[in-house]
Formats: structure tokens, C-alpha cells, sequence
């Protein structure tokens, strides 16, 4: 790929106290093949580089300024007071939302081919009196986007979840044709439309064990599941399913379908991350912009000390990067 065709791309470090911005700085020195600009406190950028020891250069943008590859430009967003690593402030949340809001207006203007965010903390935000249940659900109200997909890719498995951040027992009554059709339908868009695939292969499990062993173990796969993957059968779509969920993840399977559609978080998601965690990717599906981010949270526990890998990271810009190219 040539310089000039390397896609700029925003990125958010996320919860300034957590591992964000090192692996960010971690990210740059070890892959300077990206075009990179950071939404972020400059400050807190120089202040990761010290504490890693690394020499670097943040150049200060502003719109109309060229990125070349290798560079870490930053759009500068200034937090409300310094951050500490391992000990988060509820004062520095709306910074974090800013540059959410921030990246969003980069793509929108042109300036940006995708978004990729680091981890936040949703507690902190919360406590700071602002509703906020993921980096899914707030991108879907900015990009005013009625029904999004949050799906998560490692090296040889997707999974597309129907429901996301949900108590288990609110899990059956949230799962009706209507968010069915609506998830599949994203899926199947978004595999051929970003990813290049032209005849995607979903594999749709069922909610419950045995995907229900004919409503004898519940009624949602025979009355909601199964006639919603007929209807896609019968319009070509290739889908198989309601799959039980403990046949569905051995490998011939798994290399049958180009991703899984998975009823609830963790009936997908520990296969996914057993898989490979550390290198998985969560990728926001029917937005009207790219947006993937890392695997993992903002790890308070070793912010500051270095130790934290940017392997997810390159994933996500990696993935982010990709999938501008088959836009």
C-alpha cells in the first residue's frame, strides 16, 4: 500500500488513568506503517511517552495539516485536571466522551477514514452523573443510527450479538423477530459491503440448550429464531441455524461460517476471547462510520507500569484500516 493510500485514522485513547495511552505510544514505535491522530490531552500523550521512555514526537494538528506514516499527530482535547495512572477521576469523564464526539466530527468532515477507541470505564462515567452503558450504544445515538451491531472478530471467528449489556433474565423478552431480522440483516450487510465477502455464511445459535430440543427446553427458537433464518434462507441469504451453542464453536463449523450470530454476550463472547484474546477485535456494525476497538479494559491495575501489550490495538487499527479499503 502506498503512503498516500494509507488511511488516516482517528484514535481514542480512552480512560486517561488506564493502560490507553501507553499502548497507544506503544503502537506508533512499533508500527509506524499507520497514519495516525490521536484525539487526546497532548500532555497526557508526552506524559506516556516519559513514562515508557520513548522519544517521540507529537505534532499538534489542526485541520489541513498532512499525516505521514510513522507520525502521531494529536487533535488537542484538554482534560480537566491531570491524570494519575491507576486512579481514574470522575472529572475526566467528559473528556473521555469528548473525544468520542470528536473523532465522530474527523470522519464527518473528512479528515479521518475510521475511528478506533481505547478502553473506557464505564463506572467512572457513570458515577460522574452521565447514563452510559458502552462505547456501542453511545456511538449509535451520535451517528443517530436506530440499531447497531456490536460483533467482535479474533484470527478465524466473528460473533454478532443480537443483545449486548444485558441482565441474562432480560435476555429472552429482548429477542424478537424484529431485532433479529433487523442484527442478521447488518451482519450479512456489513460482511460484504467491509469486509469484501461476497456471499457471507452465518451461522445463527440457538437461545436455549439443545437451541430449545423442540420447545421442550423453551419456546423462543421454534417461534422467534427459526422462522426469522427461514425467511433470510428463502431470500438466498446463506444461514444456518438456531445451532445449539455447545456444537456450535468446533472447528468444522466454525470454518463453514464467515461469523456467528449469538443470542447474548457471554454465550459468544468466552468462546471468541479463549480463542484470542489479546489479539480480538470489537467492531460496531451499521454505523455510518467505521469504528473497531480493542478486546480488553482499561487494566488500572498495571496503568503506569509499562507492562500493558498493544497487541489488540494493532488489531483494531489493522482491522479499522482494512475495512476502509473496501469501502
Amino acid at each position: 500500500m502506498r503512503a498516500n493510500d494509507v488511511p488516516v485514522l482517528a484514535v481514542t485513547p480512552g480512560e486517561p488513568s488506564g493502560i490507553g495511552p501507553e499502548i497507544l505510544l506503544k503502537l506508533k514505535h512499533e508500527h509506524p506503517e499507520f497514519r495516525l491522530l490521536a484525539v487526546a490531552d497532548p500532555a497526557l500523550l508526552r506524559q506516556a511517552a516519559d513514562l515508557l521512555g520513548l522519544a517521540t514526537v507529537i505534532t499538534q494538528w489542526q485541520p489541513g495539516d498532512t499525516i505521514s506514516a510513522g507520525q502521531l499527530a494529536c487533535l488537542p482535547t484538554l482534560l480537566a485536571k491531570p491524570a494519575i495512572p491507576g486512579q481514574p477521576s470522575t472529572e475526566n469523564a467528559p473528556y473521555v466522551l469528548d473525544t468520542l464526539r470528536q473523532a465522530v466530527g474527523l470522519i464527518r468532515q473528512g479528515y479521518a477514514s475510521a475511528m478506533v477507541t481505547g478502553p473506557v470505564h464505564k463506572g467512572i462515567i457513570n458515577d460522574a452523573g452521565v447514563p452510559f452503558t458502552g462505547h456501542t450504544e453511545f456511538l449509535a445515538n451520535l451517528g443517530n443510527t436506530a440499531q447497531v451491531v456490536m460483533m467482535l472478530a479474533a484470527p478465524g471467528l466473528r460473533v454478532a450479538l443480537v443483545t449486548t449489556h444485558l441482565p441474562l433474565v432480560q435476555v429472552p423478552a429482548a429477542i424478537t423477530r424484529k431485532k433479529l431480522e433487523a442484527v442478521i440483516r447488518i451482519t450479512e450487510n456489513s460482511l460484504r459491503r467491509q469486509f469484501g465477502i461476497k456471499q457471507p455464511r452465518l451461522q445463527v445459535l440457538g437461545l436455549n440448550p439443545h437451541a430449545g430440543e423442540y420447545s421442550h427446553l423453551g419456546v423462543e427458537d421454534e417461534q422467534i429464531i427459526r422462522p426469522v433464518i427461514e425467511q433470510f434462507r428463502r431470500q438466498g441469504v446463506k444461514i444456518e441455524g438456531p445451532v445449539p451453542a455447545d456444537t456450535a464453536f468446533t472447528p468444522p463449523r466454525i470454518a463453514a461460517c464467515d461469523a456467528v450470530v449469538a443470542m447474548y454476550h457471554d454465550q459468544g463472547l468466552p468462546v471468541l476471547k479463549h480463542l484470542g484474546f489479546g489479539q480480538a477485535v470489537n467492531i460496531t456494525l451499521g454505523l455510518p462510520f467505521i469504528r473497531t476497538s480493542v478486546d480488553h479494559g482499561t487494566a488500572l491495575d498495571i496503568a503506569g507500569t509499562g507492562r500493558a501489550s498493544a497487541t489488540s490495538l494493532y488489531q483494531a487499527v489493522r482491522c479499522a484500516q482494512q475495512m476502509s479499503s473496501h469501502r
